[in-house]
């Protein structure tokens, strides 16, 4: 029988064994189970639930829990110690694993601790004029839209929503870069996006986007052209991409989802043109210069780095530090491997949605213009109805904290195809 049959006909009760006897041929995405088996028992990840949110918060795998734990370990039996003689070894060394993972240099990298804090420090540092325009989309999220009205308020500068497409189901690269193109007045200094919209699970072509701006910032003076920053945290752990390829200036990121780091951990990498363009917001204490400028009661000399845009000082070392880990852990298995299966199992979703009738896809099925993440609505339920009557079968999905919400789930490395087929089933049951 062919998947949706299967789908349609098994039991309620059936197991993950039963469902994986039953499995049809296409629907096994990879030839090598057992390794996935392996990856996957990394995670301590309750075993009598599928867990298909992956985009909200990690669990750690065991590279990083034991590196926790022996920072933890370390940091307790002599702190004042341990801290004096390794804090700049420890910074350096997550600084290089952070910048070799996306293809950077660690001197363009600022460490903090969430997307939200990332977003906050660099629209709120941007030194932007009254009358300069930002511009932003109607499908960003809460974090992007108040650290714009932030600086908004700070600057005098004006914000401006745009709508980047009129359908999910019709969406295309050529009509999103042509409304961010038409958008484009002589005032606009930044343009504010998002990589991966948590809200329907759309993924931006971000180096389309950014080519359809050479044109204008070549005619333009350096304090005028556009800065092009980028919310990449549903993207960051996922997708397979050179982080300067992407064309972006800033790139905001949370580590502690997608890319299975210490909670409470992040960073932002930006280039030359782009740390030249904010001041920090925050103390740091990872450039000694600003710190010596203090000494000598003077300012301090040259312009923005990365450094002096990472937060200090106290905070939970043993989670930073170990961040280190979650980098070589991705690299390990390798980005390529790690996009390719998270793209299959979102594609065995999506495909197998957007076939029942009672279910409205809102995920675009182009592998180009999503990634891990799958928003859909059922016929007579709300999205929070969705959410709990899953969580009654042991899944874990999500709703969108959006106005228009919709149910979400993530499947990624942590998830298998069996558990996927589950899944679908008690979807398919909610007819």
């Amino acid at each position: 029988m062919n998947r949706r049959g299967f789908i349609a006909c098994a039991g309620m009760a059936a197991i993950i064994g039963a469902a994986a006897s039953c499995r049809s041929p296409r629907s096994m995405v990879s030839e090598h189970n057992d390794e996935w088996d392996e990856i996957r028992a990394q995670f301590n990840l309750a075993r009598d639930q599928i867990d298909l949110s992956a985009l909200f918060i990690a669990s750690h795998p065991k590279p990083v829990r034991e590196a926790i734990e022996r920072y933890r370990a370390t940091l307790d039996e002599n702190p004042t110690f341990y801290l004096r003689e390794q804090l700049n070894a420890h910074e350096n060394e997550v600084l290089e694993a952070a910048a070799d993972y996306p293809g950077a240099n660690p001197a363009e990298i600022a460490l903090t601790d969430s997307t939200t804090i990332g977003l906050g420090l660099v629209y709120n540092g941007l030194k932007l004029l009254p009358g300069q325009q930002i511009i932003t989309t109607l499908h960003d999220y809460y974090a992007t839209h108040e650290s714009l009205r932030l600086a908004a308020d700070r600057s005098g500068a004006q914000i401006r929503e745009i709508q980047l497409y009129q359908a999910e189901q019709t969406v295309s690269t050529d009509e999103i870069v042509t409304n961010i193109r038409n958008a484009i007045a002589p005032e606009t200094r930044v343009l504010a996006l998002t990589w991966v919209h948590s809200s329907t699970g759309l993924k931006l072509p971000l180096k389309a986007i950014a080519d359809g701006l050479k044109e204008t910032n070549a005619q333009r003076d350096e304090q005028q052209k556009i800065l092009m920053c980028v919310d990449g945290v549903h993207g960051f752990g996922v997708e397979n991409v050179n982080i300067k390829e992407t064309g972006c200036n800033f790139f905001m990121a949370g580590c502690h989802k997608w890319l299975f780091g210490p909670r409470g951990t992040g960073i932002i990498w930006g280039n030359e043109r782009a740390w030249s363009a904010v001041n920090p917001i925050i103390p740091t204490f990872m450039d000694d210069e600003v710190r010596n400028a203090w000494m000598r009661d003077d300012e301090p000399s040259e312009r923005t780095t990365a450094r002096r845009m990472t937060p200090g000082r106290f905070k939970a070392f043993e989670h930073q530090w170990a961040l280190a880990e979650a980098f070589k852990f991705h690299l390990e298995i390798g980005k390529e491997t790690i996009a390719k299966r998270t793209h299959e199992l979102n594609r065995q979703f999506k495909e197998e949605l957007a076939g029942m009738s009672h279910v409205k896809l809102h995920t675009p099925r182009d592998d180009k213009l999503s990634s891990g993440i799958v928003c859909f609505d059922i016929d007579g339920m709300s999205p929070r109805e969705v959410v709990g009557r899953l969580r009654e079968r042991n899944i874990i999905s999500t709703p969108t904290p959006y106005a228009q919400s919709h149910a979400r789930v993530s499947p990624s490395i942590r998830n298998s195809p069996e558990e996927l087929d589950i899944a679908l089933r008690e979807i398919w049951s909610l007819a």
